[in-house]
């Protein structure tokens, strides 16, 4: 792409907000408390301002289903802080005028190296669902992985895909139903799969279930079976626990490739190499299974270190600025997944919604990239991370 300091100005003014400019008449952000008129997203300017429209146009019941997480969500807490506390070294008068953003993941070109994550039950947030969801994803031209908890069909998500579609798999009790679903997604042109592999049982979400979170009884997703989750938000239990073993079967009957969610010890990854993945997303379940497990950027320089370039190494968990989209991959991840901003997004805006939330991350990675001195993805590396002396 091409990039000059005039374009960086010109985007800040209109997508950031940014001081250079009169706040009258001009987009600010949002306050504590305060709510945008139903459909004006104008004064959103970053993904933090989603969560707080988002808030007031959803019901509470959803939003407790999308914004809480497990037990006393330190994790949750800890996955933004830790970003946080992260500093960025700076390099000057490189030229940044042109700047590369595009990443390649078995074999199909990304303009970011930004997905968006799997997360459930579209139609609570907005009435057009996953549809919505695909078509924001495609105006920003975004890979989507898609929810086994889809309250959409996936041929229907197919038809109005642009962009690659990845889909996110439960290993359930019925293997019959699995083999069958794999096959399905895989004729429907899905790109990967991707297997939650840290959810043996649900973790415990009190915010959930003082929200006493059902689903309504006109909303029956098609790929969610009694064995695989309780719709009035019982915790989610499997007779037949998932195993190495299962890894290889489910890949002798696909030809996509597999990724492994949910990685958080180096020697599971090395597990997971052995057992013949294709990548692994290193992911505490955005905080909503086992509290008190680490920050996932706390993790990923682990992980990365012990898969050695092997296979691709993806991460989730907090992401909320281009910043630390731009950390993710210095710390080694060949791309980061988002996924409760998207939900907010759709609940505020549909489609529009989602395309603003990628398109926002998207410009501030650029802004990153630019201002540290990064003009490409391979020049994201250890050394943009300060060190203390």
């Amino acid at each position: 792409m091409k990039y000059t300091r005039r374009n960086i100005i010109q985007t800040m003014s209109a997508i950031a907000g940014v001081s250079m400019l009169p706040l009258s008449g001009e987009a600010k952000p949002i306050a504590d408390g305060e709510l945008v008129d139903s459909g004006d997203m104008s004064e959103i300017v970053n993904l933090f301002d989603f969560e707080k429209m988002a808030e007031g146009k959803m019901t509470k019941m959803a939003y407790e289903f999308v914004a809480s997480g497990a037990a006393d969500e330190f994790t949750v807490k800890w996955n933004r802080e830790a970003l946080d506390k992260i500093k960025i070294q700076t390099q000057v008068l490189n030229d940044v005028t042109k700047l590369d953003t595009k990443v390649s993941l078995f074999g199909t070109e990304m303009p970011y190296p930004i997905l968006i994550a799997p997360t459930a039950f579209h139609k609570l947030m907005h009435p057009e669902g996953e549809l919505a969801t695909a078509r924001g994803a495609a105006a920003a031209s975004t890979t989507y992985v898609v929810s086994s908890f889809t309250t959409t069909p996936i041929e229907e998500i197919a038809k109005v895909a642009t962009q690659p579609l990845w889909f996110q798999l439960y290993v359930v009790d019925d293997r019959t139903f699995v083999k069958d679903l794999v096959q399905k997604v895989e004729a429907q042109g899905c790109k990967a799969l991707c297997v939650t592999v840290d959810t043996p049982v649900s973790g415990v979400r009190n915010r959930q279930q003082k929200a006493k979170f059902k689903l309504p009884d006109d909303l029956k997703p098609p790929y969610m079976i009694d064995t695989a989750f309780a719709a009035k938000g019982q915790p989610m239990a499997f007779k037949k626990p998932l195993t190495w073993k299962d890894i290889e079967w489910l890949q002798s009957l696909t030809k996509l490739p597999v990724l492994l969610k949910g990685i958080l010890n180096p020697e599971d990854a090395e597990k997971a190499i052995q057992s013949g993945a294709s990548g692994i997303i290193v992911s505490n379940h955005s905080g909503r299974n086992l509290d008190t497990v680490p920050a996932t950027i706390e993790v990923l320089p682990h992980i990365v270190k012990k898969v050695n370039k092997r296979i691709p190494v993806l991460m989730d968990g907090g992401i909320r600025r281009g910043t630390d989209v731009m950390k993710a991959m210095a710390f080694g991840a060949s791309a980061v997944l988002v996924g409760k901003p998207i939900c907010f997004g759709l609940a505020c805006g549909g489609a529009e919604g989602v395309t603003k939330v990628l398109t926002l991350l998207q410009k501030e990675f650029e802004f990153a990239m630019a201002l540290s001195g990064r003009a490409s993805i391979k020049s994201i590396d250890p050394s943009l991370i300060w060190k203390d002396i």
